[in-house]
């Protein structure tokens, strides 16, 4: 990791609360949490918002999770930080909620028509 790159993720581990880690690194289970945890970072970086912003709009997603029955045992931290990405991008005007819902449901189609094991690659009939 690059200087840069490594005070970022110091940065965000000293601001953002609740991020699972093991030692100074972050830990995660699957790589669509790191892509998550890394477009966070970039967005960060580019000042889409500040790291204050972002954990009072993480806590807002992890509080109406709980309300709505989340076990708040760790299990499902980074769907809040997916949910508090895609709450920002919208916020910031980068992509409104329905394009965001729109490639959702695309990929969800991409990945149904997808053998276990090959790359998800979207097409335009994915869209409809």
């Amino acid at each position: 990791m690059e200087n840069a790159e490594a005070g970022a993720v110091r940065a965000a581990l000293g601001v953002v609360p609740g991020i699972p880690c093991e030692g100074e690194a972050p830990v995660f289970e699957e790589p669509w949490q790191a892509q998550a945890f890394a477009m966070a970072l970039t967005l960060h970086q580019r000042g889409v918002f500040t790291w204050s912003d972002w954990a009072t709009l993480l806590g807002e997603e992890i509080q109406k999770a709980r309300a709505n029955g989340d076990p708040d045992d760790g299990s499902t931290y980074y769907r809040h930080w997916l949910a508090t990405l895609e709450r920002v991008v919208a916020l910031k005007g980068i992509a409104s909620s329905d394009t965001l819902d729109r490639y959702a449901h695309a990929w969800d189609h991409a990945a149904d028509r997808t053998p276990h094991g090959q790359a998800i690659e979207l097409r335009p009939e994915d869209f409809r």
